[in-house]
């Protein structure tokens, strides 16, 4: 029953290993799965980063700055990003990780707009 254990307490924390804490709060199983997921994550946002100036010209805006740029990367560039880390996941061996982080990403989102019962 892995899933009942304990986190570690703060001492044991801060001897941690970056690549062990972030294995431990994935829940992955080794170091070299931690870093491949790192690896998809920089992979990710610096496609994302690439292609942002094509997708903005794509659609007619070239420099949009302010409440604006913020919309249109919200709905531009935000979907590219959640559809990018799952190829790369595919292709770093890392598909079921991401697919459980995405549902896990868009159960939280979901519950941002529901009502809440009185």
């Amino acid at each position: 029953m892995a899933f009942l254990t304990l986190p570690p307490k703060p001492e044991e924390v801060a001897n941690m290993k970056f690549l062990e804490r972030m294995q431990e709060k994935w829940g992955l199983k080794t170091a070299f799965q931690t870093v491949m997921v790192l690896i998809v994550f920089a992979l990710t946002g610096s496609t994302v980063l690439f292609i942002k100036p094509f997708v903005f010209d794509l659609v007619g805006f070239e420099h949009v700055t302010g409440i604006w740029g913020i919309l249109l990367y919200i709905v531009l560039i935000f979907p590219m990003y959640q559809v990018l880390i799952l190829i790369y996941g595919f292709i770093f061996g890392q598909f079921a990780f991401f697919l459980n982080w995405e549902k896990q990403f868009l159960n939280r989102m979901s519950r941002l707009f529901k009502r809440r019962k009185s």
